[in-house]
């Protein structure tokens, strides 16, 4: 039986596809590297004349993988500042075509958070290897991820992972590892979350904040008003449960692009 966060995120995923060249200044080149004995193929994203050093960010899409909507959403959270791996945490092997093949692919991972880890320590010493040949400035990382990516990436910030800043976007907030490690976080947390998410409702938001009221991590929480799951994904029409929402995702980029400006030292200081 699925559960309640997998049947409403099914509402709004789409299947599969292969990444196709697009015509457009954007290089997209298929990765594959290795965790464990498992096999990994991601997406490197880049504008093609990128010629300044730049951030490196870590991308976690949605329970359907490595997809053509991924890709472009990475295209727009890359633009001209930053250099985004799209990571694959199921492998080659493991390709959802479906909600339902997405909904046990992604179990697997959330039921075993060690190997959820695992591979997302791959995956970013996959995109900080690229450093040696683009200008990939490793001193300043970034992790985000979308619905079952978010709590990936809430999940790799709580191994004490040494990135500046992380960003979830209307994930499930709730792990068994949360009150064990919340303190563990290194980074900066902005959690954007639909304020109506019928997927992680209020209590699991409550819950969330109470864990990391016992630490002194540097977070922020913030709900979109008549905003429900999905909502950066324009491909969720499923009203009530999961649905795009073109202002809340606007704001919700803005909220990111000031959490890396100041993570990334890009304005310095704001107050003396």
């Amino acid at each position: 039986m699925l559960s309640r966060w997998m049947l409403a995120t099914a509402l709004s995923c789409l299947a599969w596809v292969s990444v196709p060249a697009l015509a457009d200044d954007f290089v997209t080149e298929k990765v594959r590297y290795q965790d464990q004995d498992v096999t990994l193929e991601g997406v490197l994203v880049y504008e093609e004349d990128l010629d300044e050093r730049s951030p490196a960010i870590l991308m976690v899409p949605n329970w359907m993988g490595v997809t053509h909507e991924a890709i472009k959403k990475a295209k727009k959270i890359a633009g001209d500042d930053y250099i985004v791996f799209v990571a694959d945490l199921y492998g080659v092997d493991a390709r959802p075509r479906n909600q339902q093949e997405a909904a046990v692919a992604s179990a697997l991972l959330r039921n075993n958070r060690p190997l959820m880890r695992s591979r997302m320590d791959a995956s970013m010493e996959t995109l900080l290897g690229f450093a040696d040949r683009l200008p990939l400035d490793v001193r300043r990382t970034a992790a985000i991820g979308f619905c079952f990516g978010g709590g990936v990436v809430l999940e790799y910030g709580r191994t004490g992972a040494n990135v500046d800043a992380i960003v979830s976007f209307h994930g499930d907030l709730l792990s068994p590892t949360l009150a064990k490690d919340a303190d563990e976080n290194k980074a900066k947390l902005l959690i954007l979350h639909g304020a109506q998410d019928p997927s992680v409702p209020q209590s699991d938001v409550d819950a969330f904040i109470a864990a990391m009221n016992t630490t002194d991590v540097d977070w922020q929480l913030v709900q979109f008003s008549n905003t429900v799951h999905s909502f950066t994904n324009p491909s969720a029409r499923q009203a009530g449960q999961s649905e795009y929402n073109a202002l809340s995702t606007k704001r919700a980029y803005e909220y990111m692009e000031e959490l890396f400006d100041e993570a990334f030292d890009r304005r310095g200081i704001f107050f003396n």
